[in-house]
């Protein structure tokens, strides 16, 4: 099912007569385009509805011209309108309610006056074929670019100093990085959220990222070390196989039409089974991916339901270690989208559950500092 009907069952089923995205992620995921021009604004600099017939977008006049040209490559712009209002004259929000007509049931997922305000989150699984490629093509340089960082660090670098290669790595290959974490030795054992400082890494480090593209996100944790901890191995290949566990469960919940609190179970059943039973208390362990670093985060009794194909994002931690990559999850298999292939990898066994994964290994490397 292309997107398009999609939205023609969504219509029918909330019987609206039209319906509009001007959130930046879900814009991407319709036009295919960048609305962004202020990260920190609320929402983007242009939207689109769909009404069952036609696809209309609108924006300020002084963004008309590049949206058209630039930000629509998904669209047949023969058969979409541009319509454009003075900048100075009103808010995206406001003309968007202009173009709904009396009487008419309409949504959008930004508060619009006269309109009912949607969760775009379920509109945008599973994954269209597009998508995916575009999704392979990401997740292939977001592993490239922090794995090249990685090659070069060395225990006397900062956190800061490693983050900032790391954006330039991937700015060079034209992807944004609205999360980037880098943990030395210390840190990494007290946070989850191991948020760049001038601390200097020591002997090892933690390197996680969330990046976009096309409005797709995928996230990836790299392990790096120097003069490991005599723990870390034992840490990195727990949390390995939590993932590992998570991964697995998440296709068989997906082919039997499960939700995100079956898969949560399987992952706190993991830990216990590990030996390191409540640490997913300490920190969120990721969900679904997609238009968003993650469309839904899992907890206990979540009801989204899990979807395939749908790309996913596990991320257990246990204390000082992280296991995490982007996959595809389909009805046949998981195959890693933040991967080269070059990084050394582990074999790990999922919790009761008679299947093997490939997850990345600690690189070791020699200690110049």
């Amino acid at each position: 099912m292309d997107k398009r009907e999609r939205l023609d069952t969504y219509l029918k089923t909330h019987e609206f007569d039209s319906v509009w995205f001007a959130e930046p992620n879900s814009f991407a995921w319709l036009t295919g385009g960048d609305s962004v021009i202020d990260r920190e604004a609320p929402t983007g600099v242009a939207a689109v509805g769909y009404d069952g017939t036609a696809l209309r977008v609108v924006t300020a006049n002084n963004e008309a011209n590049r949206i058209a040209a630039e930000e629509l490559p998904d669209l047949d712009t023969d058969t979409v309108s541009v319509e454009q209002f003075d900048w100075y004259t009103g808010s995206l929000a406001d003309e968007i309610a202009a173009r709904v007509g009396t009487g008419e049931d309409a949504a959008a997922d930004i508060d619009v006056p006269g309109l009912e305000q949607i969760d775009p989150t379920p509109l945008r699984q599973p994954l269209t074929e597009r998508d995916r490629e575009r999704y392979r093509r990401l997740g292939e340089e977001t592993a490239a670019a922090v794995e090249s960082v990685c090659r070069e660090l060395r225990a006397d670098d900062s956190e800061r100093e490693v983050a900032s290669a790391l954006r330039v790595a991937l700015s060079a290959r034209d992807i944004e990085a609205p999360v980037v974490l880098v943990g030395g030795a210390t840190r990494a054992q007290q946070y989850r959220h191991y948020t760049p400082t001038d601390a200097v890494l020591g002997d090892y480090v933690l390197v996680s990222v969330t990046t976009q593209r096309d409005g797709l996100h995928a996230s990836c944790t790299r392990t790096v070390a120097f003069d490991p901890p005599s723990w870390l191995a034992d840490r990195h290949e727990a949390a390995a196989r939590v993932e590992a566990t998570a991964l697995a469960a998440t296709q068989e919940v997906a082919n039997a039409g499960g939700t995100a609190g079956d898969v949560f179970e399987s992952i706190q059943h993991a830990y216990e089974a590990v030996g390191h039973a409540g640490e997913w208390e300490h920190h969120h362990q990721g969900g679904a991916a997609g238009f968003a670093g993650r469309e839904w985060i899992a907890t206990p009794d979540h009801e989204a339901p899990v979807a395939e194909p749908m790309a996913y994002a596990w991320n257990p931690t246990v204390q000082g270690a992280k296991s995490e990559d982007t996959v595809l999850v389909t009805a046949d298999e998981c195959s890693v989208l933040t991967t080269t292939d070059t990084w050394p990898t582990t074999t790990v066994r999922a919790v009761n559950c008679d299947r093997e994964f490939e997850r990345p290994a600690v690189l070791e490397l020699e200690n110049e500092a």
